[in-house]
């Protein structure tokens, strides 16, 4: 009996599999999906059913015809990628180009560990049509939205920008939430506390009740009659109340509560967590095992366990903690509402892998994410923590004031896993009811309202999931494209719409209001997990996207604003010609600009704290005197950055680049100066020659009458190239990755150097040059030149070859 194939999509994956099932099996990975929609076209035929037309994705040719080789001769083909919607798209199109000749049997592995492994074999399941029809669906979907209106925005604003069906709906919510923080004006309100002694121990007590209701001060001179009314009056211990409260475990991670923990508690973007705990998944190297699969399948919903991973965790409990910290039976908890329940909770494939024993043979990302889904999986399985509570209310007259502590009875699972930094707090002293209390001081405090805060990665998507909202195994490549698109700026980990964030989102709600509508994009989010339960039609969902979109479309075509021409109206009044709210928001090459319909003027602007646009006049300070025409040179802003440019401008052209102090002071940069035997003329037009900076950062010499002629040469640096027979120079060049060191007469001569040349000869060999050693920078040890010459030990005896 031959060898069966098993196709995973994962090279990783198939080496943590093929460790497992030995020699019977044969494990080929597809690298992913290998066919999907046509990049250069829309490659859905509406009038046709929406019916995709799928071509196969650059450099997969080879991988299909390597599964075709591989699949030769096996009647039974096991079919493992990742037990999702993607993974059965992967499966389903593996299947479509193998052909029809083989038995194909699906296998979902929720973890990869022997018996797990073991089990799917032995139960295959048929490839599900209705799970791929759904994620066939969604990606036309996200076709139709992005190739039809993205193309809209290009035309109208600026290239290479995006929309989507989930992304726009997230971008809207960061917007709103940034508007409703310039909408919010603080009030002020006022705190009391008093402060006591007793039995020798102090303890503090907050103004709570006013003639029976709730405190509520607004300003500093009710604060203060409040302080006047009880400052040297007795305090009256009117109720004391101690009571225990004990605090449950939280269930193992799902896709989306993994997300929140990892930003919150490891700092970890979205993407950075979901792509190691793909590692973790399709495992990672570990001492004495090899290859191991250490979390089960991290793409859920469901908080489910199975009962012998739960039975594993209360052995460990016990035997770890002791009997206290174990409940008599695994804690048990519930889905959430239309949760898919597919895939158990994101947990550890063996309790006996404690994070303690894998510390320094994991990477860092990798242990930390590790250790934090080990011990939430652990913890949701042990007792709770029980908090014994005492609150006492003292009156003094009509004013009622709370004093509250608490403690740690039985830290049950917050031994293994601390959350909220608030559990304890510190034990009242002994009180009774009735006793008697002289305040020694009493503060007001003056405090105001805050607005909502901002979201970040974890709030983003706990926000997206509670509105249903995509699904929680996309949110990471979301929150990455709105920081790739620069929608978002995620400074000090806050999400904050930029300005175009801000555009590109105006522009779609006005335009497409269905579309970008929360429960509209959540709805059509419940008819994808429809589809895939037999519960709807493909062509159906398709269609209830469709039809509003392609009426909007129509509409936005003529009535989309072009914000490269007519902008959008920013309210202001232009302060060049003095008509009120004439300015509007345009957006040109260097940006996002006010321009001005009466006047045509222009000026760049700045935000308020209430987000109303405010011009800002250009700056008038000069920073340098123009050696053209004797004018003086203020800052401007281009595309790439300030510079200094002459007010003399059209008359006067000139512009030099500008460099900032450590302390922060800007001046201009001058230009080095040519050597005395330079040539002073273009060898090409006779014009002058000058010394320019180039976008990278380089110097460079260029004819003055530039554009008409183009000569230009790298700056001169005097360091002779080594190469035999070679007269050329070792100059600074520029390429699109940015700058580095070569010949001046590339490509005739290719030397080419890691590190700025320096134009001491070395000792050694008598190389006419030495380079900066890149480990110097890091190392202090290093010696900071070193020679290029193979096999020389250089300056400082260290062989740089």
């Amino acid at each position: 009996m031959g060898k069966s194939l098993l196709i995973v999509e994962s090279p990783a994956k198939a080496k943590t599999i093929g460790k497992y099932l030995g020699q019977d099996f044969e494990v080929r990975a597809s690298v992913g999906h290998i066919i999907d929609l046509p990049k250069s076209s829309l490659g859905v035929d509406i009038q046709n059913g929406f019916s995709p037309e799928y071509v196969v994705i650059d450099g997969k040719q080879k991988v299909i015809d390597d599964l075709k080789k591989a699949a030769k001769g096996k009647d039974v083909i096991y079919l493992g990628p990742d037990p999702d919607r993607e993974g059965e798209a992967i499966a389903w199109h593996i299947a479509r180009a193998l052909g029809e000749k083989h038995n194909y049997k699906r296998v979902l592995l929720h973890e990869l560990t022997p018996r797990a492994i073991r089990e799917a074999i032995d139960h295959p399941v048929a490839i599900s049509k209705t799970r791929f029809e759904s994620q066939q669906a969604r990606r036309i979907l996200d076709r139709l939205m992005g190739y039809l209106i993205s193309p809209l925005l290009w035309d109208k604003l600026k290239r290479g920008l995006s929309a989507g069906r989930v992304q726009s709906v997230a971008l809207r919510l960061i917007v709103e939430r940034e508007r409703a923080i310039f909408a919010f004006n603080p009030e002020e309100y006022w705190s009391l506390t008093a402060e006591f002694l007793t039995d020798g121990k102090p303890f503090s007590a907050q103004l709570s009740k006013i003639g029976g209701a709730k405190a509520a001060l607004t300003c500093q001179e009710e604060a203060l009659t409040v302080v006047r009314a009880v400052t040297g009056r007795e305090f009256t211990v009117e109720e004391l109340v101690t009571k225990e409260r004990k605090r449950y475990p939280l269930p193992p991670f799902t896709t989306s509560t993994l997300q929140q923990a990892a930003f919150n508690r490891l700092k970890m973007a979205s993407k950075r967590a979901m792509r190691v705990a793909q590692d973790l998944y399709e495992g990672v190297s570990v001492a004495g095992e090899g290859q191991v699969g250490l979390i089960t399948y991290m793409r859920t919903d469901s908080v489910r366990v199975n009962a012998q991973a739960a039975g594993e965790a209360l052995e460990h409990i016990r035997k770890n903690f002791g009997p206290d910290y174990a409940p008599a039976a695994p804690n048990h908890y519930k889905n959430k509402k239309g949760a898919q329940d597919a895939h158990e909770a994101v947990r550890p494939t063996s309790i006996s892998r404690d994070p303690a024993l894998l510390k320094g043979q994991l990477e860092t990302a990798h242990w930390q994410l590790y250790d934090l889904i080990w011990r939430r999986f652990v913890a949701s399985q042990m007792t709770p923590a029980v908090l014994e509570q005492t609150t006492a209310d003292l009156k003094n007259g009509d004013y009622v004031f709370r004093a509250s502590g608490s403690v740690i009875k039985f830290k049950g699972f917050l031994s293994l896993y601390e959350f909220g930094k608030d559990e304890e707090k510190e034990l009242l002293p002994p009180l009774a009811a009735g006793q008697k209390l002289q305040a020694e001081k009493i503060t007001p405090k003056q405090h105001f309202t805050q607005p909502p805060p901002r979201f970040n990665e974890a709030t983003l998507v706990k926000e997206l999931e509670e509105n249903g909202i995509g699904r929680p195994s996309t949110y990471a490549a979301i929150i990455s494209t709105l920081k790739d698109k620069e929608y978002v700026d995620s400074a000090k980990g806050s999400l904050k719409p930029t300005e175009m964030g801000f555009a590109v989102t105006d522009l779609l709600v006005k335009n497409f209001p269905d579309i970008m509508d929360v429960d509209f994009t959540a709805g059509l989010e419940e008819n994808l997990d429809e589809i895939e339960e037999g519960k709807a039609e493909h062509l159906d969902v398709l269609a209830r996207l469709y039809n509003p979109l392609a009426g909007s479309l129509e509409n936005a075509k003529a009535a989309m604003a072009n914000l490269k021409r007519d902008g959008l109206p920013a309210g202001v009044d232009c302060p060049a010609c003095g008509v009120g709210a004439a300015l509007s928001l345009r957006y040109g090459r260097n940006g996002f600009y006010l321009a001005c319909r009466e006047c045509g003027s222009t000026c760049d602007f700045e935000r308020d704290e209430h987000g109303v646009p405010r011009p800002t006049p250009p700056s008038l300070e000069a920073v340098d005197k123009c050696e053209k025409c004797g004018r003086p040179m203020v800052i401007k802003k281009s595309r790439y950055g300030p510079f200094a440019a002459c007010t003399g401008y059209p008359e006067c052209k000139n512009a030099k680049p500008l460099v900032s102090s450590a302390a922060g002071e800007v001046t201009v940069e001058n230009p080095p100066e040519l050597p005395a035997d330079y040539p002073k003329k273009c060898e090409k037009c006779g014009s002058d020659l000058v010394v320019k900076k180039n976008r990278q950062g380089s110097w460079f010499v260029s004819c003055t009458a530039y554009p008409k002629c183009k000569n230009a040469k790298p700056f001169p640096s005097g360091i002779k190239c080594h190469k035999e027979g070679c007269d050329g120079e070792i100059v600074e060049r520029s390429s699109k990755r940015g700058s580095f060191y070569g010949c001046s007469n590339y490509p005739k001569c290719r030397t080419l150097l890691k590190s700025k040349p320096v134009p001491a000869p070395c000792p050694v060999c008598g190389r006419p040059y030495l380079i900066e050693n890149p480990k110097a920078k890091n190392d202090p040890a290093a010696p900071p030149l070193i020679c290029t010459a193979k096999g020389c030990p250089g300056p400082a005896g260290t062989d740089s070859a």
